[in-house]
């Protein structure tokens, strides 16, 4: 369901114009001697998720805040979709505009069906197109309306509430979505889990968004670009992840992603983007001999059996078929399972904490695709190490052939 029909006209925003254009914007509180974001100029390109990332006081949050006006800028312009929104009516602006935070801020006496329809109400939705796009929505972030609308927020574990918190800021399908810290709250490996899911939501909405981090990791994997921001609100580099890694624009920007840029790689690199491999399968209701003949068959020393849906139920070896128990409790069930929009990270972190040094690939719906082993991720980094040397190349030799040009 697209509902661009309740959304305000868009200005005159011409093919391959930003969607949203900052230009000289600032923010001086009373009082201050330095102001807390100066003279700001940045394009921020439709369909693209942009990290804002950088040191706390550095005026990331302040900086995404005056693009919907919740802080209002001291100066500047702010063009949205065309038009100069800085001074048009603010509450309507930030109907225009989905806005998560990391304390979601979802209304506790209010079922999660009412969380998300406060918007659509309050832009004249009637009743049945109110429910029909909060079941849709619910759908969309991965929650079973019907087990989840009437359900309160304190019902909820932290990563339901933050999907919840995604699903309101979507409500009347914003252009544009402002994402201050949603995942910093939740422990590792939810927000490991909710990042992915997010990734994958993103291939389907393509909204142009916003996202403040103080995490490089999160602006790597998040981020089809990356703003890096230094003390003073100063714009240290503006790039795509590959480029920032393989050429910091400055000794403040190599200092911030730290070492180990080769590792930090990974993050750049999807489980869809290598070849799997494919283990040994067998449905889980086979036999001990067609097990013990598919290990025989096999140098990878063990199976996984799957069920009638093609799920990963359990890995069985040849030390678990001469334990004489039955079939269905030998072995140990698959502890590692990634998507495809998982990063290679993703997968390396799952797999140094498997019982089988393998992380095991399944679609949306949990059915097996293949698997990855560290020898996955060891030829992905060197054909990374080789593309980062050959960038470094050529940007050295584009440098020299402008000193040349100007002597």
């Amino acid at each position: 369901m697209t509902d661009t029909d309740t959304a305000p006209s868009s200005g005159h925003r011409r093919p391959g114009d930003p969607m949203i254009r900052l230009e000289r914007v600032s923010k001086q509180y009373p009082g201050q001697a330095s102001p807390a974001v100066h003279e700001i100029d940045l394009d921020i390109p439709d369909g693209e998720i942009v990290m804002f990332v950088g040191p706390s006081g550095c005026g990331k949050t302040t900086l995404m805040k005056m693009i919907n006006r919740l802080i209002e800028p001291s100066s500047g312009r702010i063009i949205l979709d065309g038009e100069d929104v800085t001074s048009v009516n603010p509450d309507q602006l930030r109907r225009r505009i989905g806005y998560v935070i990391q304390q979601i801020g979802l209304f506790p006496h209010m079922t999660i069906a009412q969380n998300i329809a406060l918007v659509p109400k309050m832009v004249g939705w009637d009743k049945g197109r109110v429910e029909a796009r909060v079941d849709e929505l619910l759908e969309l972030v991965g929650l079973d309306a019907a087990m989840f609308r009437a359900r309160y927020p304190k019902q909820l574990s932290g990563g339901q509430r933050q999907r919840i918190g995604v699903a309101r800021a979507l409500a009347v399908d914003p252009p544009v979505m402002l994402m201050d810290e949603p995942f910093g709250a939740i422990d590792p490996i939810t927000r490991e889990r909710l990042q992915n899911e997010f990734l994958r939501l993103q291939q389907d909405i393509r909204k142009t968004i916003v996202f403040v981090t103080h995490d490089i990791d999160e602006a790597l994997k998040m981020g089809d670009r990356i703003v890096i921001l230094e003390e003073g609100s100063h714009i240290a580099q503006y790039d795509t992840p590959e480029h920032i890694l393989s050429n910091p624009a400055n000794d403040y920007v190599a200092d911030f992603i730290g070492q180990g840029a080769s590792l930090k790689r990974l993050n750049l690199a999807r489980v869809r983007d290598v070849e799997l491999m494919q283990w040994p399968t067998l449905a889980a209701t086979s036999s001990r001999d067609e097990v013990a003949s598919a290990l025989q068959a096999s140098e990878l020393g063990s199976v996984l059996l799957l069920d009638d849906e093609r799920r990963p139920v359990q890995w069985v070896d040849a030390r678990d078929l001469d334990r004489g128990v039955a079939l269905e409790e030998a072995g140990l069930g698959p502890d590692a399972i990634v998507q495809l929009q998982a990063t290679l990270q993703d997968a390396l972190d799952e797999m140094l904490s498997s019982s089988h040094g393998v992380a095991v690939v399944v679609d949306g719906d949990g059915a097996y695709l293949g698997a990855v082993d560290f020898a996955t991720v060891a030829t992905a980094v060197s054909a990374m190490r080789r593309e980062a040397r050959d960038d470094a190349v050529a940007a050295a030799g584009q440098l020299a052939s402008g000193d040349e040009a100007r002597v």
